[in-house]
């Protein structure tokens, strides 16, 4: 499942390195051609609102083959575009069917023993942030090497692969919601309305998600340009570095176990904070870089897995519909933050990307620490 997850969400990101090398094909800025990197987030967003909270209602496993069959058919479609208009819709599309690591998840944690399923998570996720990482590292070096349309080529034919892997490998999940589609999409609301967990959740996770679109999508430009001017297989290279927030996954989820996920959530906002600071005195410094990466990937993973996990723990009929609200509020924090991103490139270039992405660090932990500051008072109100 990890391997699986890795893999498919890797479709997400494999555009990022290659920005460059498709606005000189097609003949537009850097900065148009990397709109395809927020329509991709935009379309899973859209994706994990509208389709996940199916995995409720209809059998997962055949639901995870049909989606990556999807996936499959988008990815051709980018590797044959002949317009970047086309790029652009099937970039989308690629969005919308790449939600199967949300199906997965939710399937896992409802195989796991309850003792066991921050663990679980965590290495499901530690495969999930392979594939995020290392998909910008295979892209940039492909596409320098063969081209870009190569490596939607080579995708398409990995998510092939895997349609023969899930057949054989995954086991059937019955579902449990008995209403109409239409009462399945409402329950989402019903669930932000009464889970205040799963809002808090959802708001941290959304503005951590933006700071991480924001850098992942400027550093492209940010590399490519003065002093540095590397090509897309040197820019790739550098998801190897923010790999090593893999590592940190699994151990995340143990302290979820332990019951520590929300002090987990509130280490991991610092430590995307402190990755901003160091991103602004290291413009012209690969070093600074380096560690900045390593601290925004080990942070990011510190609060979306501690996140997920708290999520996880409350109403077990509905984690596909919890998954579905967590997830895609997150994920459209990811398309904000790169367009967010974008704009503050063309407003000041890497100084202005940091210091906006402060700002959203600050937000993240006014929200961290207002939800902190309430139960407090409840608490003091019952000792009273």
């Amino acid at each position: 499942m990890a391997v699986a997850t890795g893999l498919i969400v890797a479709n997400l990101y494999y555009c990022q390195p290659l920005i460059v090398l498709i606005a000189n094909e097609f003949s537009i800025p850097n900065s148009e051609a990397g709109t395809i990197t927020y329509l991709t987030q935009a379309g899973y967003a859209i994706g994990l609102f509208f389709m996940v909270p199916l995995g409720d209602k209809i059998e997962r496993k055949s639901q995870i083959l049909i989606t990556t069959f999807a996936t499959v058919i988008a990815l051709i479609v980018a590797a044959t575009a002949q317009n970047f208009l086309i790029l652009e819709i099937a970039s989308l599309l690629i969005g919308i069917s790449s939600i199967v690591p949300q199906l997965i998840l939710p399937l896992a944690a409802s195989l796991s023993e309850p003792e066991q399923r921050g663990k679980v998570v965590g290495t499901i996720m530690s495969g999930l942030l392979v594939g995020i990482l290392l998909s910008r590292t295979l892209s940039g070096f492909i596409g320098e090497v063969l081209g870009w349309r190569a490596m939607f080529w080579i995708a398409a034919a990995m998510c092939l692969f895997l349609l023969f892997v899930i057949q054989k490998k995954f086991p059937y999940n019955k579902p449990v919601f008995q209403g109409s589609y239409g009462q399945l999409i409402g329950s989402l609301f019903t669930l932000i309305k009464e889970q205040p967990l799963l809002r808090e959740a959802t708001l941290i996770n959304v503005f951590s998600f933006a700071q991480f679109g924001a850098f992942w999508t400027t550093m492209v430009l940010l590399l490519s340009a003065e002093p540095f001017l590397f090509n897309s297989a040197t820019i790739g290279l550098f998801g190897i570095i923010g790999a090593s927030g893999a590592l940190a996954a699994p151990l995340v989820g143990r302290l979820g176990d332990k019951g520590s996920s929300r002090i987990a959530v509130g280490y991991g906002c610092i430590l995307i904070a402190l990755s901003f600071v160091v991103f602004y005195f290291s413009c012209d410094a690969i070093v600074g870089i380096a560690l900045g990466i390593v601290l925004i990937d080990i942070g990011l993973q510190g609060v979306h897995i501690s996140n997920q996990t708290r999520v996880y723990s409350i109403l077990p009929e509905a984690r596909n519909r919890m998954n579905t609200v967590f997830m895609s509020f997150s994920f459209l924090g990811t398309a904000a933050g790169s367009a967010y991103g974008l704009f503050l490139w063309e407003l000041g270039r890497w100084q202005a990307v940091t210091l906006g992405c402060l700002l959203l660090s600050a937000c993240a932990l006014a929200v961290y620490g207002m939800t902190y500051k309430n139960k407090r008072q409840a608490l003091e109100s019952i000792n009273e």
